[in-house]
């Protein structure tokens, strides 16, 4: 609805601005202008407030200030070792040329052409641009300083905590240095008889199947070895098929310590975060290996009975039971239970129809998207399970998309979002595409990303969506996220657009009333969004321009003499307007830049970092309202803010144009 002038006694006529409705791109300019003045052609890194107005987005910063190890727990393989060749194993993603290591202190380049991986045997042989010191011990630490390969494919947010999949490793933090978690516990695993030589170690202790691509050592025993087969466990003893041959005979009863659970060849880590039998876990699966779960302190890699899971892309505990999606098929465990995969206990199968591109626990119903279609699982247990189809017209085309925001969920569709909504009815849904409003933004990033990731803010009742390419660079990445604004017995999604955040892959979690929100790219950090004024250290540049409003008839010149612009900061502003005319035609005349700020003076909170004895005055007032003479005559007018800085967030609420309209020519 359009905001009608008011006219003053000059002459002069007061046009308001009330900033809502977010950005909209999908209406001619005229129309927008006149229907929807408070909305936004323009929205970029600022957000629809659910306190009203648009915000400036908050930062990002390293969530650890330590880069994720690039491989792990390398070592020396064997000792005695000279010249400029080097063997070295438990190491899972070939490195590359140019790459630094640290040996013993020293540090050593490898050379181009200089690495031989094999990625069966978990090892390299690396040639170095200068010759080993001295001899490294066997199993002396490998530590990459600097390294060309970087590949973050998966992040969780999880008790005050972040696990992220990396390089074919996974690692947990809390802020600090690294620690990797995928070192399987298969019990106290010991030698079974001594004498033994070759490539096979009768091995006993043990509590579950070691997996293909396992390394561990053996006490006085140089070298690291690579399980080569799945092993039969008979009781808790297996005979192990290992590469390479063993250095020595081991003694009875020597001590097998297991380094690494190899999660090599994973698509994209996927987790679910969950609480059974008084403990707190999280289940994780990457598309090709076996799932884990890990309570903080023990990593288990499921391999009991398990031939139907390895593989699986989703994962979700629901109705006391674990749920993993692997292709067309759903398993479950049984109650109770989430690793417990027996049929006789209550586990099973149900096929769905079509590839899963997503899960969702969506009230008491697990929601199951494939790219076609959508359906829910209702019931309680095996016994009463029952599939229903949603519909078979519609489906989520990018798996890292589905989010539950709001009391709905949000998924990308071929046509954009769109939003998963329970009616009245019992069983019903709406389905309907929310971001018609942005509908060129949304086809240009789909058209312009190879993979999407997707996070929720539940403080802001927001969903952000994130598009990735790799060939597009960080300050160019782009996104979109969606206030969801309640209104009166109503609620719709207001957008903007986002512009500089990276995330190939993103999470969120909230606990004890803390929101942490993670995600990474591929130059080795975890960064943590909202977080900050400014994205990493560099500026954050924000944009909004109103739309082009005709200020009662469009055919009549108008001439413009002062702005008030209505504000909530939250510490300084420095932003620059435009009164940008006529839409901005090329040829035509546009007034000068104004700048306002309110950083003339310097105003503090006890406390804060920025505060400088001295000169900092304690308890002054921000400056919100800021009134400015403005120049320029046209027939229709737009406001366009530009924010390039590190200030803290602050708020566009309002603002009023005084204005004279010429007689009609």
């Amino acid at each position: 609805m359009a905001t009608a002038p008011v006219a003053v006694g000059d002459g002069w006529a007061t046009y308001p601005f009330e900033f809502k409705g977010g950005l909209v791109s999908n209406l001619p300019p005229l129309q927008q202008g006149t229907q929807l003045p408070g909305s936004a052609r323009l929205l970029k890194n600022f957000e629809p407030s659910v306190n009203g107005g648009y915000k400036r987005i908050e930062g990002y910063d390293k969530y650890s200030s330590y880069t994720i190890p690039a491989h792990g727990e390398v070592v020396v393989q064997g000792s005695g070792q000279t010249g400029t060749t080097l063997n070295i194993a438990n190491i899972f993603t070939a490195p590359s040329a140019g790459d630094v290591i640290i040996i013993g202190g020293n540090l050593y380049t490898i050379a181009p052409a200089g690495v031989s991986f094999n990625s069966t045997y978990n090892s390299a042989t690396i040639t170095l641009t200068s010759s080993l010191v001295s001899s490294p011990a066997d199993k002396a630490a490998v530590t990459f300083s600097i390294s060309g390969v970087n590949q973050t494919r998966g992040i969780a947010a999880w008790k005050s905590s972040v696990i992220v999949y990396h390089n074919n490793n996974i690692y947990t933090t809390t802020g600090n240095a690294y620690t990797k978690i995928n070192k399987p516990s298969y019990g106290t695993v010991l030698v079974n008889g001594g004498s033994q030589t070759g490539t096979t170690l009768n091995v006993d202790g043990l509590t579950s199947i070691p997996q293909i691509g396992d390394t561990f050592s053996i006490a006085g025993v140089q070298k690291v070895y690579t399980v080569l087969a799945v092993p039969t466990v008979t009781t808790t003893a297996a005979s192990l098929t290992i590469f390479p041959s063993l250095a020595s005979s081991p003694a009875d009863n020597a001590s097998v310590s297991w380094l690494s659970n190899d999660r090599a060849n994973g698509v994209r880590l996927r987790t679910s975060k969950y609480r059974i039998s008084g403990q707190d876990y999280i289940m994780g699966v990457d598309g090709y290996n076996a799932p884990f779960k890990w309570d903080g302190t023990t990593f288990t890699t499921l391999t009991q009975n398990t031939t139907d899971i390895v593989g699986s892309s989703f994962v979700v505990f629901h109705k006391n039971q674990m749920f993993f999606a692997k292709d067309d098929k759903l398993i479950f465990t049984a109650p109770y239970t989430d690793t417990d995969l027996s049929p006789a206990n209550g586990s099973g199968i149900i096929g769905v129809g079509g590839t899963i591109t997503g899960i969702v626990v969506f009230r008491e119903s697990l929601i199951i998207f494939t790219q076609n279609s959508i359906s829910q699982l209702v019931g309680n247990s095996f016994q009463d399970f029952n599939l229903q189809p949603i519909t078979r017209r519609v489906g989520c085309i990018a798996p890292d998309t589905v989010q539950e925001v709001g009391g709905d969920v949000i998924f990308l569709g071929p046509e954009g979002l769109r939003l998963l909504g329970a009616t009245d009815r019992v069983g019903d849904f709406n389905l309907g595409v929310v971001s018609k409003s942005i509908q060129k933004e949304m086809t240009s990033l789909i058209s312009s990303s190879s993979s999407f990731s997707s996070c929720v803010i539940k403080q802001k009742s927001q969903y952000r969506l994130f598009g990735h390419n790799a060939s597009i660079t960080s300050s160019n990445a782009k996104g979109v996220l969606g206030t969801q604004i309640v209104g009166n017995d109503t609620s719709s999604i207001e957008w903007a657009e986002l512009v500089g955040i990276n995330g190939y892959v993103t999470d969120s979690d909230y606990i004890d009333q803390t929101e942490t929100i993670v995600f990474a790219d591929n130059d080795g950090y975890v960064y943590e969004m909202e977080n900050g004024n400014s994205f990493d250290g560099k500026n954050i540049v924000a944009s909004f321009a109103t739309p082009f409003v005709q200020l009662n008839d469009p055919r009549i010149r108008k001439t413009f003499y002062k702005m008030v612009l209505y504000t909530d900061p939250s510490g300084g502003i420095t932003t620059s307007v435009n009164l940008k005319l006529d839409f901005d035609t090329a040829g035509s005349i546009q007034p000068e830049t104004i700048t306002l700020s309110n950083e003339t003076g310097s105003v503090g909170f006890y406390g804060s970092s920025s505060a400088t004895y001295g000169t900092t005055v304690y308890g002054s007032k921000l400056k919100k309202q800021f009134e400015t003479q403005v120049v320029g005559s046209g027939f229709s007018v737009s406001l366009q803010f530009i924010s390039d800085g590190q200030n803290p967030p602050f708020s566009l609420d309002a603002a009023t144009l005084e204005y004279s309209s010429h007689d009609r020519r």
